[in-house]
């Protein structure tokens, strides 16, 4: 009788702790906006396509380049996801360093938008996940190119400035 007693109180603990999880999941971290947080994620994000459109097409090693490469959190948790391919740390360094450094030319970030809105989740106000529809316009070689792409980029907050852990781009289908 008492290990069914036993059962029965720690069943009724069990549902009175699930009732209150649920109860209070109004005030859930998904429901929280932490502007302030939200406006450090923007204000990063901005300095970011700065450093790109300086630095297009002034060369690998470039002081903007070096700068856009600072806003990325570099280590083993680091992962991008471009066209279809996994790249880490190094790769993400190489790629981003020989697009807007080498390949593209010489004052060729024509634009660097997004289309549409910008949307800037933030969690327990020291991680941001920021999505966007790009609208990028890329001189490479004379010709113009416009890149729609579908980006998140996942941002941490650490030593008090936010820093790049994910990319994720992939193409988006615009209808024309």
């Amino acid at each position: 009788m008492k290990a069914i007693r036993l059962l029965l109180v720690s069943f009724f603990v069990l549902c009175v702790s699930t009732a209150n999880v649920v109860a209070s999941d109004k005030n859930s971290v998904i429901d929280q906006t932490y502007p302030q947080a939200q406006a450090e994620v923007l204000e990063t994000f901005m300095a970011i396509g700065a450093s790109i459109v300086a630095g297009a097409g002034l060369g690998y090693d470039g002081e903007y380049m070096d700068q856009l490469i600072s806003f990325h959190a570099y280590g083993p948790k680091f992962t991008e996801f471009n066209d279809g391919h996994l790249y880490d740390s190094a790769g993400n360094e190489q790629n981003e360093r020989m697009l807007f450094g080498e390949v593209v030319d010489p004052g060729g970030v024509k634009q660097f938008a997004p289309l549409g809105d910008i949307n800037i989740a933030v969690y327990y106000g020291n991680v941001a996940n920021l999505t966007f529809i790009s609208d990028f316009i890329l001189e490479i070689g004379g010709v113009e190119y416009t890149i729609n792409n579908l980006i998140t980029l996942l941002f941490v907050k650490t030593k008090g400035e936010w820093k790049l852990v994910h990319e994720h781009h992939s193409q988006a289908d615009i209808p024309e």
